[in-house]
């Protein structure tokens, strides 16, 4: 069977800038209540930053933001978008400590692989301060598969999203959903999570 990080990292090898140019709109409210959370200057990791859209956003701001994002091809395509160094790393060599107050990820853990997912919660729980919290978005679903364009995504169930932050240490762990779109133009439930890394 193909790796998954393969084929995903194919896509947006191959579909960079068609995808990092693409008209975007951003999701504003809630990257509204991400910033509200935070102290001014606040520290964030914006975490498979993608094209680099929400990290303007997030610098427009006056926050200290680091952007990665685990395509080389997307990391250059974001540094030309907000002047400044994109690091390319992918979600299981995350080993930052104790760095941020917040990290946001918009519809980027969607992509690691569900047996996987507890480890890469883990990292990004150690990445944070305590008291960081961190804001994500999965593709709601029931079972592992690919979209269209040969992407791997985790759909993930709210239950079993939750449970899987729990096991990794999370707290006061909130899960909403909503009707969305996403780049293959198909309709799309959302879960959008929110938790705390207490300490």
């Amino acid at each position: 069977m193909p790796n998954p990080h393969d084929e995903t990292l194919a896509f947006y090898r191959d579909n960079a800038a068609t995808y990092a140019g693409r008209e975007r709109k951003p999701p504003t409210e809630r990257l509204a209540a991400f910033i509200d959370r935070l102290p001014p200057g606040a520290a964030v990791l914006d975490l498979g930053c993608g094209g680099g859209h929400d990290s303007l956003i997030l610098l427009e701001h006056g926050l200290d933001v680091t952007a990665c994002d685990g395509s080389a091809e997307l990391a250059r395509e974001a540094e030309a978008r907000v002047g400044r160094k994109v690091e390319v790393v992918r979600f299981q060599e995350i080993d930052w400590q104790a760095r941020f107050d917040g990290i946001w990820a918009e519809a980027s853990l969607l992509h690691v692989p569900r047996a996987e997912l507890a480890d890469v919660l883990t990292r990004i729980r150690q990445a944070l301060r305590p008291g960081g919290f961190v804001q994500a978005s999965f593709k709601a679903g029931s079972s592992e598969g690919h979209d269209r364009f040969g992407r791997y995504f985790n759909y993930p169930s709210a239950a079993w999203l939750r449970d899987c932050f729990e096991k990794a240490g999370w707290s006061n762990v909130e899960i909403s959903e909503a009707d969305g779109g996403g780049y293959d133009g198909e309709p799309t439930r959302w879960l959008h999570v929110t938790a705390i890394h207490a300490g």
